[in-house]
């Protein structure tokens, strides 16, 4: 398994490309509850993109990387789930990102005004995502678990 320290330097180096094209993006799930302390780990990382910006972050991600085949998931129906691997990290890009709850489609799509915090790894801006919102997320797919490790009642 990658160290902490590589898998945010595969994160910084994204972050440097988007940035420099203007991508809308924002880290989210677990590594996002990392960087609040939330928990010690994350196995990947998760990034949300705004729709309108897909095809410039799939130019990116595929110099970078390696797209990985699809796996579609009946309880998402996100409109670009991406999985690359960048120098043996494990990369999901979301845009459109959709969990479906009972039926029920809820259209989760990244949108600027979600970006509450901007970090500095390596001297590159890491967007985030708010912990709320990543609650009822987690709650939305089920991942009671998740959502717990928020409030601090792991």
């Amino acid at each position: 398994m990658k160290e902490i320290n590589d898998k945010l330097e595969v994160l910084t180096k994204i972050a440097k490309l988007f940035n420099e094209e203007k991508i809308t993006w924002a880290v989210g799930a677990s590594l996002l509850l990392y960087f609040k302390g939330k928990t010690d780990h994350f196995n990947d990382i998760d990034l949300m993109v705004d729709e309108k910006d897909i095809e410039k972050v799939k130019a990116i991600m595929l110099e970078m990387g390696t797209l990985m085949p699809p796996h579609p998931k009946a309880k998402y129906k996100t409109r670009h789930f991406l999985e690359y691997v960048v120098d043996g990290i494990d990369i999901d890009v979301m845009a459109g990102f959709v969990i479906v709850k009972d039926g029920v489609d809820y259209d989760c799509s990244l949108m600027k005004k979600q970006i509450v915090e901007i970090i500095e790894i390596n001297k590159q801006k890491i967007p985030l995502q708010s912990l709320e919102l990543w609650k009822y997320y987690y709650s939305l797919m089920g991942r009671e678990n998740k959502a717990r490790m928020i409030d601090g009642n792991n």
